[in-house]
């Protein structure tokens, strides 16, 4: 009796020291950077990051098929609507926005490819412990490819590796991140884009997150 009640307990013991999916932080801002396979996209990009509203805002700058842009825009997606928003020219495009949110997070069913220290180990805060998942979504019509490395401590992003057929393999790294939201008011829409009417030509396709790249 006494060898089974200790096994069992053993059991939980390593259940709970093995990694297990988690959900990153509901309000972040920080900066990431984000290039494809095809070398056809390079951009940098400061965020804003609500999962609890379901809001996002990106201000990136970067080069595509070898010509420079800069782009500002907020993601609201319980109203379903995006803003490319210029402050120089005090302009506001909305387009809509008809996608689901999904909150930065390791979904349920992804497989542990491993865990690792980024820097050393050798001493006290010359390293970081992150854990790397992988798995497939579904997306519409077909299943993409993901690879995603996350702080054992926090559940903050590191890296996130995506495969689009457009593209190939997508690459978004996270860094100087910082829990909460620096500045709540890039949130919300500026004031000259209050009478923003919604725009969509003819046979577009809807903004999407990716699609934004």
């Amino acid at each position: 009796m006494r060898a089974l009640v200790l096994l069992v307990c053993l059991s939980v013991v390593c259940l709970a020291q093995r990694p297990q999916p988690c959900s990153s932080p509901w309000l972040m801002t920080g900066s990431l950077s984000v290039s494809t396979q095809n070398e056809k996209l390079a951009a940098f990009a400061k965020y804003t990051y609500d999962a609890l509203g379901q809001r996002i805002r990106l201000r990136e700058f970067g080069s595509y098929n070898n010509k420079t842009f800069h782009l500002d825009v907020l993601l609201l997606y319980k109203q379903g609507v995006m803003y490319k928003i210029s402050y120089r020219n005090h302009t506001c495009c909305k387009k809509p926005l008809n996608r689901e949110f999904h909150p930065l997070a390791i979904p349920k069913n992804a497989s542990l490819l491993g865990q690792a220290v980024l820097g050393s180990s050798s001493g006290p805060g010359q390293g970081v412990l992150v854990n790397t998942w992988t798995g497939q979504l579904q997306m519409k019509n077909k299943t993409a490819q993901y690879m995603n490395t996350v702080t054992e401590f926090g559940c903050v992003p590191v890296t996130t590796l995506f495969h689009t057929s457009k593209n190939g393999w997508m690459v978004t790294s996270f860094f100087n991140n910082v829990i909460g939201l620096a500045d709540p008011q890039q949130l919300i829409p500026p004031s000259f884009c209050k009478d923003a009417e919604l725009e969509k030509k003819e046979g577009e396709d809807p903004a999407t997150f990716y699609s934004l790249f």
